[in-house]
Order: structure tokens, then C-alpha cells, then sequence
């Protein structure tokens, strides 16, 4: 027996008035379970709304450009299974938040990226009348958005005309050789400066040798150029510091033998992200975002961490830290970790973060430079812990010793500040007991 449903968007945490980037699919195709029929597009993730079964397309509620909400109706299906849901559920591509290095399983975090607009290139507001007519996938159209370009202009080299990143890429290119030759796009001030940059090096690599071409996961195609935002466009300061964690070692153990049978391992991140959270509230412009000349000050604390998947780093959010203790924190860690290796984290578990840790500590290394997670201000880089010996004013006692590297935002933040930020972070870890005072 056939029945007509009502396919309708599903729940996409607190995302409203959401546009419809693709529509793939027409009145009369025939498709299959989980087959996608539109592709949505927040600033955070890209999602795409599957069919909850096998059916043929009645007709479609939506266009392209049409903005959608939970519970919005965007396609009416035939489908011979009577028990097909009006709402399909659906998991949102996180959009990570691009991580800062190689990170660590479950401890290792990520960063973000903010915008910019190179001058020479189409305004972001030509690129919102045209861009839905561009054959190209969701990835392609934000990278072109992201660089403001009309991705309408740009010529297509892939597959029936479809516009591919390397597109968008030459086109830019193109964009700023002509305009450091004086040649100015049309509408651009005079005297917009260019990058004037050497072309992107074109080289068929199979000339020296046997290759293999693998392309990006969706995740890392995002990340790549939110990472590559955030480095160009936040003026980025590192300082290392080394915190003494012995004693707090030391108690992670026992609590983790008092828990042998709980279902919640304590590790040192839970502890750092407690600690960060003390930090944040005696240093309350790293708990800050930057609007315009405006400074916003935050009176709540969620710090992020990132996780690694099989598809590249995301960044699960916990929120009001400094509410909670250490073993809820733990506990949030392990649930949250455990979604983004299933691929199942929302999108509200993803948003909203003050902080941001990036923790290679299951891995090595010694200290790095952690990348912004924009709009934030700081990111705390944190190591592998090591054995160090240590002069006690009579002898050198061995203390474990954890690397930190906190990047922050020279705009907002000044190198003294910044000093005395690591500085009672390291205060912290060293004695836990200073949050309480």
C-alpha cells in the first residue's frame, strides 16, 4: 500500500532559519533509504536530510535559498512502507573546528577559524545573489563564501561543468594577478592592495614516482579553511610554560582505584579543564570575543576539547565548567568523545565554546603552537608529561612535569596578561586546593 508523507527537517539543536544550499532531488525521482534529498547549511555544519525509506518524490516543498526550520516540510514522498516517520532524524556534519596539530584520541583538541574577505576579490554580498545557480557542492560553495567570491563567474573543470575547490582557488588567484598588475575587479576602492603571491606550484607528481591520490573527509575540507582563516587573520602569540603535576598525578590514581568499579575515568584533561576554568574567571578578557572595537565579556564558562575521529577532529563543548566537579566533568568528556568517534555529536554540542584545550598528551611532543578556535581569544596547548629533575634548594627531586603553550589573541590580550594567566594555571595544577580559595 502506498503512502504520502511529509518529509520534514529534523531537530538541528538551536540552528533556526537555516538555508537550503542543494536540492537533490526532483518530482518523480525514485529513491532509496537514507538516499539525501536536500542539503542544509549553518555557519557551524552542513547537513544533509535523508529519506526515511524507498519511495518516489510527489513533489518538493522548497528552493534554493529558502531558509527552514525543525519541522519545516521540504518534500512530499510516496513510500510503500505505511510506518515511514514524518520527522527524519539526522546527524549535521560537524564543522570543526580544525584542529591546531595532530592530536591525541580522546584528549586531543582542536582549533577554529574566523573569516576574512581578501580585497581583491567579489564582495560576499554579489556572491549571495548567484551562487545557488553554481553546479558545486556544499564544501565548494562555503569555501567560495568564505573567500567571498561570486561562484556563479567561476568556470566549472569538473564533471558536466561542476565547480571544484581547485576552481575556486584559480579563480581568486586570477582575481589578485590582475590587480597587482593594476588592473582593479570591478567595484574594488583604488589602491586595494592584492597578496601578490606566487601561483599555487601545479605539478604532475606521477613524473617522479608512483602515487596515490586520496581526497579530503568532508570534516578536514571545513576545517582546512577555517584553520587557514583564523592563522591569517588573528595575530597569534605563544607562551610555554611547564607545570608541576606530581602531587595532582598522584590523586588522579587514587581516585581512578576508588572508582575501579564506576563507570568514569578520571583523567588529567578533566583536571586542566576545571583549572582553565578557574583561570578564566580571575582573567576574564581570555573569557572574551572580540565584536568590531567592542570587547564581549562572557559571564558563563564552556570550555571545548577535541576529539579525534575517523574523519578528522571535532570540538565537543561542556558547559559551565566551573559549576561542575571534576568527575562530571570526566564523565561529559567520555559521553561527549564517545558521540564524535560515532559521528553522532549535534550540532549544540559543538557551539558556544569560551576556551578551547588541545591536548596531544596521549601521543608526545614537547610544546606546539595551537591554532585560535575563532571567535575565541585562547587556546591552551598541552603535551606529554615528563620526569624532571628539579633543584630543591639541597637536592634534585624527580617531579612530572606537563607542558603547556597558550596561544592568544594580541589583539585583546598583552604578553604581561598572557604571563600571569600560565603563570596561576601552573599555580593550579600544581595545588588544586588554590580554586577553592
Amino acid at each position: 500500500m502506498t503512502t504520502i508523507n511529509e518529509i520534514r527537517v529534523p531537530d538541528m539543536g538551536d540552528f533556526k532559519e537555516i538555508p537550503v544550499i542543494e536540492i537533490l532531488v526532483k518530482p518523480g525521482d525514485v529513491v532509496k533509504a537514507e538516499d539525501s534529498l536536500v542539503v542544509l547549511e549553518s555557519d557551524k555544519a552542513t547537513m544533509d536530510v535523508p529519506s526515511p525509506a524507498a519511495g518516489t518524490v510527489q513533489s518538493v516543498a522548497v528552493k534554493l535559498g529558502d531558509r527552514v526550520s525543525q519541522g519545516s516540510v521540504i518534500i512530499t514522498l510516496a513510500a510503500a512502507d505505511a510506518s515511514v516517520p514524518a520527522v527524519v532524524s539526522t546527524a549535521p556534519t560537524p564543522a570543526p573546528m580544525p584542529a591546531a596539530a595532530a592530536s591525541a584520541p580522546v584528549d586531543a583538541p582542536a582549533s577554529i577559524v574566523t573569516p576574512t574577505t581578501p580585497s581583491p576579490v567579489p564582495s560576499t554580498n554579489e556572491a549571495n545573489v548567484s551562487t545557488n545557480k553554481a553546479h558545486a557542492s556544499p564544501s565548494v560553495r562555503r569555501f567560495g563564501r568564505e573567500l567571498g567570491v561570486d561562484i556563479s563567474k567561476v568556470p566549472g573543470t569538473g564533471l558536466k561543468g561542476r565547480i571544484q575547490r581547485e576552481d575556486v582557488e584559480t579563480f581568486v588567484k586570477g582575481v589578485m594577478a590582475r590587480v597587482s598588475a593594476g588592473v582593479l575587479p570591478q567595484g574594488s576602492a583604488p589602491g586595494g592592495a592584492g597578496f601578490n603571491l606566487l601561483p599555487w606550484p601545479r605539478i604532475d607528481f606521477t613524473k617522479f614516482g608512483p602515487v596515490e591520490s586520496k581526497p579530503l573527509s568532508r570534516i578536514k575540507k571545513i576545517a582546512g579553511a577555517n584553520l587557514h582563516r583564523n592563522w591569517v587573520m588573528i595575530p597569534h602569540v605563544t607562551n610555554h610554560e611547564e607545570a608541576d603535576i606530581t602531587e595532582l598525578e598522584a590523586f588522579r590514581i587514587e581516585l581512578n582505584k576508588e572508582q575501579e568499579k564506576g563507570d568514569v575515568k578520571m583523567s588529567m584533561l578533566a583536571f586542566l579543564i576545571k583549572a582553565c576554568a578557574a583561570a578564566l574567571k580571575k582573567f576574564p578578557n581570555f573569557n572574551a570575543s572580540l565584536d568590531g572595537d567592542n570587547l564581549v565579556l562572557k559571564h558563563y564558562c564552556h570550555i571545548g576539547f577535541a576529539a579525534d575521529t575517523p574523519q578528522g577532529l571535532v570540538v565537543p563543548v561542556i558547559r559551565n565548567v566551573d559549576l561542575k566537579g571534576v568527575i562530571e566533568i570526566a564523565k561529559e568528556i567520555a559521553d561527549l568523545a564517545r558521540l564524535a568517534r560515532d559521528g553522532k555529536l549535534k550540532a549544540d554540542q559543538m557551539q558556544g565554546g569560551c576556551f578551547s584545550i588541545s591536548s596531544l598528551g596521549g601521543i608526545g611532543g614537547t610544546f606546539f603552537t595551537p591554532i585560535i578556535n575563532a571567535p575565541e581569544v585562547a587556546i591552551l596547548g598541552v603535551c606529554k608529561s615528563f620526569m624532571k629533575p628539579v633543584w630543591d634548594g639541597k637536592v634534585f627531586m624527580p617531579r612530572l612535569t606537563l607542558p603547556l603553550s597558550l596561544s592568544w589573541d594580541h589583539r585583546v590580550i598583552d604578553g604581561a596578561e598572557a604571563a600571569r594567566f600560565n603563570v596561576y594555571l601552573v599555580q593550579l595544577l600544581a595545588d588544586m586546593r588554590r580554586i577553592l580559595v
